[in-house]
Order: structure tokens, then C-alpha cells, then sequence
């Protein structure tokens, strides 16, 4: 059942500017998504090993000019790691300061894919907004992982489901490249981002422990009550041998919820 979506809302964010003629050669070398010749895409910064530094949006605004939207505590983060790699590359990569607004109907702005709903994020509006809060069941239904949620410097891509929405594999060299290519060869992860679909009213709180058969076999990073499905929902990391279908219990507080592990994204 498909529900109504605030028309407009606040969403947090820190901005690079990456710009000057070997902007785009420089940043298609670091980031596991081609700089689109316009629009803009999801990509990733990540370590030699592959774990995630930076979740991205990439924006081209012009031939030689990239603007980079990540999430606000990881502003200095990326632009210091795209500065120190930088060596000859023949461009600046300084921060801006902008507002964005998620907007779902009636704006120009930058195609945004965090929502499962067509999204433009719109730089600077002078829009009356809900609360970023109004966004988190929206993020949650579609399965986006949030860096500090589902995603940290531990997370590999093929854990929290990003290859196919942040990664190119027909691209250049980039660092952590050769692992994301050998798990991908390898076929599997340990563990894999699922959603839950939980019985009763009660909502998990992040941290609680999915269990099957008495052991511990996950931990829940989001929840929240889906008006969409009329029903908790949570987003877990998992073992990879609780498929989808699967029937789970989640331990919150005192109490035990069961639950069943869904394929992401949720069904609407």
C-alpha cells in the first residue's frame, strides 16, 4: 500500500567542490562510480581494503566542476582523503556551504535515490520543509543504508546491498578495487543487510539481537513503524545463511518479537 510522502524535507548535509581540468579524470580514479557527463550518481569512497570511508552523491555541475554530497560528519573526512591523494591532478577540492531539501514533487534540483519515491534534492530552498525525521521511514522502506547506521569504516559495499546502486564494475582502477572484484568473483559475504517484517506494535531499538534457533544471528541498525505496510519493519545485518522467508526472533528489552527476514527493498 503505497502512502503519501511529505512534499518537502530538511536533510542534513556537508559539500565538496571538486573543481579545475583533471577534476572528473581525478575523481573517476578514487570513487567505484563514473562521474556522469551530467546529473549525478551514488558512489563510494573507500579504503585499500574496501571498507567504506564515504558514502557520496556525485553531482556534475560543468565540464571541469563536481559538487560532492555526503553525510555532515564526514565532510572534512572526505575532502582530507581526496586532498592527500591528489598529488598532480590539476584541480581544487575545497568545502561549500549550501541547505538541502529533499523534495518530491514540483522542483528542479539533483536526482536523489534515497527514498524509493522520485526525489530531487534541492540546494538553498526557500521552501517551507518538514523535519529530516519525516525522511527515515522512507529511508528505511527503501533499504538506503545511513553512514552510522548500516554503514561504517567496518562495512564492506556487498554487505549493505550498495554494488549494484554504487559501484561500477566496468570502470577504471580505483582503492579498494580488488577486493570488491574478488568478493564479487568469490560469490558471498558473511553477512548481508535484510529487512525484518516484525509481528505486533513494538519498534526494535538499534543494537537489539536477532536470533535463530537460541543463537545469535544478527544485530538491528533501523527501525521504524512503516505506515506503507502498517507494521515494524527493520533494517538487521545477518548471517548469510538466514535467506529471505526466514522466521527470527528479536530481542528488545525484556520482550521477544518475531519477525521474518525480507529480501530489500521492502515491498510497498
Amino acid at each position: 500500500m503505497r502512502f503519501v510522502t511529505p512534499r518537502a524535507a530538511s536533510r542534513r548535509r556537508a559539500y565538496a567542490r571538486v573543481k579545475g581540468p583533471d577534476a572528473v579524470d581525478y575523481l573517476d580514479r578514487m570513487l567505484t562510480n563514473d562521474v556522469p557527463e551530467k546529473g549525478s550518481i551514488d558512489a563510494l569512497l573507500l579504503t585499500p581494503k574496501a571498507r567504506v570511508i564515504a558514502p557520496v552523491l556525485v553531482w556534475r555541475r560543468g565540464p571541469e566542476d563536481v559538487l560532492l554530497l555526503t553525510e555532515p560528519e564526514l565532510g572534512e573526512v572526505l575532502r582530507s582523503q581526496l586532498v592527500r591523494m591528489r598529488f598532480a591532478a590539476k584541480c581544487e577540492i575545497e568545502p561549500e556551504e549550501h541547505t538541502s531539501t529533499i523534495v518530491f514533487e514540483g522542483a528542479e534540483g539533483i536526482p536523489n535515490r534515497d527514498y524509493g519515491f522520485p526525489a530531487l534534492e534541492v540546494l538553498d530552498a526557500d521552501v517551507e520543509a518538514d523535519a529530516e525525521e519525516a525522511l527515515e521511514p522512507l529511508r528505511i522502506e527503501a533499504a538506503t543504508p545511513r553512514f552510522g547506521r548500516e554503514i561504517d569504516d567496518r562495512v564492506l559495499p556487498a554487505e549493505a546491498g550498495l554494488e549494484e546502486r554504487a559501484i561500477s564494475f566496468t570502470k577504471g582502477c580505483y582503492p579498494g578495487q580488488e577486493v570488491v572484484v574478488r568478493i564479487r568473483d568469490r560469490g558471498h559475504v558473511n553477512r548481508h543487510l535484510r529487512g525484518l517484517l516484525l509481528e505486533g506494535e513494538a519498534t526494535p531499538s538499534r543494537g537489539a539481537e536477532v536470533v535463530a534457533d537460541g543463537a545469535v544471528v544478527g544485530q538491528v541498525t533501523s527501525a521504524t513503524r512503516s505506515l506503507g505496510l502498517r507494521r515494524p519493519i527493520a533494517l538487521a545485518f545477518i548471517k548469510r545463511q538466514q535467506e529471505p522467508g526466514a522466521r527470527v526472533d528479536v530481542r528488545a528489552g525484556s520482550d521477544t518479537l518475531p519477525a521474518t527476514v525480507s529480501d530489500l527493498p521492502f515491498a510497498r
